[in-house]
C-alpha cells in the first residue's frame, strides 16, 4: 500500500475511504488486530462503514508485537512507565512516515518549521532511551536550522537568558516542555515573553502533585507572561500527533480523527459533548496499527475538536495532558 496517499486526504469521504482500505490491508497483513477483529466477529466482508471498524485496545503493546506486512523494525520507541510496569513497544518500519506526519502536522497548525527557533524541556524523556517525542523534537530542532535551538535539561538560568534574549531579537520561539519541568521554571522565574509559543507535552510522572490543566495553564501563563499554552496530544503508539492553541481544545491533522467510545459498551460510541473513552484512526500507522483504543478520556465537538479529561486508570500512556483527576 502506499502510505503517502494518506498525506492527500482533503475531506470527511476521501477519509473514511482511506481508512476502510486501510482496515483491509491491516486486517490482512496484521496477525495480531486480524485475531482480535475475528474475536469480535468484523472483517472486511461485514465492515462497510468507520464506525464498525475494531479499535485495538492500547494494552496490546504492551504484551504484543503489533506489526502489519513482514518488513523489519528499524526502530522501536518505548513507553516511559513507572518502575515495575511493563512499559508498551512500537515498532516502526519506516521512519519516514513518523517524520512525515509530524512535519505535515507541524506545518498545518504552525507555518514553516525555520521560521522558528525550537527550545526543548524535556528532562524526563532525555533520561532515557526510545521516546518517539525526542526523536521528532530533536527532528524539528535540527530543521529549524536556527543556531540557538536545543534541548535543556536543568540549565534553567541558561534558557532564562536565551528566552531573554531571543525576546529582544524578536525572532519566533517554540519551548516545548514536560509539565513539571515548565512548573518548576514558571514558578522560579517571571517572565514577558511576545514571540514564544509555551507548548506542554503533558506529563508530572510522580514528580509534581497532579494539576487539572486549567490550573497548570493558569501557572504557565502567569510565569511566562502569554496568553495561551499550547499543547501537544501524541503517545508512543502512534505516529501523528494533534495539537492545541489553547484552553485545552485539540484538532487533529486530516489523517488523524478521533472518536468517544462508551466506558460501558466500548463498541458503542457517544455522542457530541458526551465523555467517553478516546479512541484514535491514525492512518499514518498504516504499517502498526491505525485503530487504537486508548486509555484516555475525553470528549469531542462538532467541528470534530477534543478536549482530554483524564484516563481510566494511572497508565502509562503519553500524552494524557489533563493528567488524573
Amino acid at each position: 500500500m502506499n502510505s503517502s496517499t494518506v498525506f492527500k486526504i482533503k475531506n470527511e469521504s476521501e477519509f473514511e475511504a482511506k481508512a476502510l482500505e486501510v482496515f483491509e490491508f491491516q486486517y490482512r497483513e496484521n496477525t495480531v488486530y486480524r485475531e482480535f477483529c475475528n474475536y469480535l466477529g468484523r472483517n472486511p466482508k461485514n465492515v462497510s462503514q468507520i464506525l464498525l471498524i475494531p479499535f485495538l485496545p492500547i494494552e496490546f503493546f504492551k504484551s504484543k508485537t503489533v506489526l502489519t506486512g513482514h518488513n523489519p523494525s528499524q526502530i522501536a520507541f518505548s513507553s516511559s512507565g513507572t518502575t515495575g510496569n511493563q512499559t508498551s513497544l512500537h515498532h516502526v518500519t519506516d521512519l519516514g512516515i513518523y517524520k512525515q506526519s509530524y512535519l505535515k502536522a507541524f506545518e498545518h497548525f504552525y507555518g514553516d518549521i525555520q521560521d522558528y527557533c525550537i527550545l526543548a524541556l524535556l528532562p524526563s524523556y532525555l533520561e532515557r532511551e526510545g521516546s518517539s517525542l525526542i526523536y521528532m523534537v530533536d527532528d524539528l530542532i535540527k530543521k529549524s536550522g536556527h543556531h540557538d535551538s536545543g534541548f535543556y535539561l536543568d540549565e534553567f538560568d541558561s534558557l532564562k537568558n536565551k528566552l531573554l534574549q531571543l525576546e529582544v531579537s524578536g525572532n519566533k520561539v517554540l519551548l516545548i516542555g514536560v509539565s513539571f519541568a515548565l512548573l518548576d521554571f514558571a514558578e522560579k522565574y517571571s517572565l514577558e515573553l511576545k514571540n514564544t509559543i509555551v507548548m506542554e507535552t503533558g506529563g508530572m510522572k510522580g514528580k509534581r502533585k497532579e494539576m487539572i490543566r486549567s490550573e497548570l495553564h493558569q501557572t504557565l501563563k502567569q510565569g511566562f507572561g502569554v496568553d495561551e499554552i499550547h499543547s501537544e496530544y501524541g503517545m508512543t503508539e502512534l505516529l501523528s500527533q494533534a495539537y492545541s492553541k489553547g484552553n485545552g481544545i485539540f484538532k487533529t491533522p486530516r489523517w488523524m480523527k478521533v472518536f468517544i467510545r462508551d466506558t460501558e459498551d466500548p463498541l458503542t460510541f457517544q455522542k457530541n459533548g458526551k465523555t467517553g473513552g478516546i479512541n484514535i484512526i491514525d492512518l499514518a500507522n498504516i504499517n502498526s496499527c491505525s485503530f487504537i483504543a486508548t486509555q484516555d478520556l475525553g470528549k469531542k465537538y462538532a467541528d470534530g475538536s477534543f478536549a482530554i479529561l483524564g484516563r481510566f486508570d494511572h497508565s502509562d500512556v503519553r500524552g494524557c495532558n489533563l493528567m488524573v483527576l
